[in-house]
């Protein structure tokens, strides 16, 4: 289902940002403080795309040039993280699943613009003395989760506005959330997670912490765009981006006083289909797989490297199946078959071959009606038909 990676683009020249009346701010060539006026801030849009030049030409140090050049411009350091880099690394993964850049070009973007997040957070003791002092919390991913960058924007913003945070980074597991929150006994747990599948992870994570008394403010894209997977998880409040989490900080949120179980959050769970399908994850790889060779000639002629990709896809498939089942939300995994069918039609890929795949999967799961009403559902959502299966030797046409 997954066809290579194409490789990109050559080093791009970037237009410098200039502010009104004057040369370019660099590291190396600053103006005076006293001759930056308030009505003489760099557009955003222009510091976004300079930044978006360097980033794609993997000059790091242009682009620490080109935020130095915003703070020179009398910038502050909230909106120079918020509304230009974090912006760019947006348009990062948006290239990426156009197909305009390749995966090493995404990676190596994304290291940039953390390399230019820790020139920003860097403050004087002069600076860091004046900062007021609100409390301490912990940042965190989800256990799994390794896109840590929203996280981190987050973690820097609070402490731009006086908070003391303690960032874990990436995929912290459960118990060790729970074991810092005992040596700290923080205010709150900024809890992030980007991917869905992680939501089963979040899920544990929020009881956890909020049974040792500490309230959970959950953000990221998995959580849906309005936080309702936020509230059916049980956590304490959402935030759909840095602003918002450092407004429902400052707002103030009170220590949990009842204690809930996960199934008191999602009783469905009772069917068991979610933990089955967990379980016969393997098996539903290999024999979707298998069969995908059987009904199709030009998949037994694939090569190792294109059956491991199809096999990824596959257990890809399964995995948002397993958490929208999870979930009860169909959406979940409607919307991943949308974008997973929009990702392999601009890399040559015909969306019959994911249709094909949710054929075969409903039938491995005919004795799950929740699974296949979302296989079914999902299908559709893309324009896709997968039920009834593709007919097998043997079958009736």
């Amino acid at each position: 289902m997954r066809p290579s990676r194409r490789h990109g683009h050559g080093r791009h020249q970037r237009a410098p940002v200039r502010s009104a009346g004057r040369g370019r701010r660099t590291a190396r060539g600053r103006a005076p403080r006293e001759e930056q006026v308030s009505e003489d801030l760099v557009p955003a849009d222009a510091l976004r795309e300079e930044l978006w030049q360097a980033v794609i030409a993997n000059d790091e140090y242009g682009a620490v040039d080109v935020l130095r050049a915003g703070l020179d411009a009398g910038r502050d350091k909230e909106s120079l993280l918020l509304d230009v880099v974090a912006r760019v690394q947006e348009k990062v993964g948006t290239e990426w699943a156009a197909d305009r850049i390749s995966v090493a070009q995404e990676h190596a973007a994304t290291a940039i613009n953390e390399r230019v997040i820790a020139v920003l957070a860097h403050r004087s003791p002069a600076e860091r003395s004046v900062l007021p002092r609100r409390g301490r919390v912990t940042v965190s991913c989800v256990d799994g989760e390794w896109h840590a960058f929203p996280a981190r924007l987050v973690a820097e913003v609070l402490r731009l506005r006086g908070w003391d945070v303690d960032f874990l980074g990436a995929q912290t597991p459960t118990a060790h959330l729970v074991a810092h929150q005992h040596r700290t006994d923080s205010d709150a747990v900024l809890l992030s997670a980007s991917l869905p599948t992680h939501l089963p992870k979040a899920h544990a994570a929020i009881t956890a912490c909020r049974a040792v008394g500490v309230p959970v403010l959950a953000g990221g894209r998995a959580f849906g765009p309005d936080g309702r997977f936020a509230r059916a998880l049980g956590a304490d409040r959402w935030a759909a981006d840095a602003r918002g989490a450092a407004a429902v900080l400052e707002a103030g949120l009170p220590r949990p006083t009842a204690v809930r179980q996960v199934v008191d959050d999602l009783p469905h769970l009772a069917d068991q289909e979610y933990t089955m399908v967990v379980q016969s994850r393997g098996r539903l790889v290999k024999q979707v797989l298998s069969t995908l060779e059987d009904r199709f000639p030009a998949a037994r002629a694939y090569s190792d490297a294109q059956r491991e990709r199809t096999a990824e896809d596959i257990a890809h498939i399964i995995e948002f199946l397993a958490t929208a089942l999870y979930l009860d939300a169909s959406e979940v995994f409607g919307e991943f078959l949308v974008w997973t069918a929009e990702v392999l039609e601009v890399r040559g890929v015909p969306r019959t071959s994911l249709t094909a795949g949710l054929g075969i999967l409903a039938e491995e799961l005919h004795d799950f009606p929740r699974a296949r009403r979302l296989i079914a559902g999902g299908g559709a959502a893309f324009g896709g038909r997968p039920l009834p299966a593709v007919p097998g030797p043997g079958a009736p046409a």
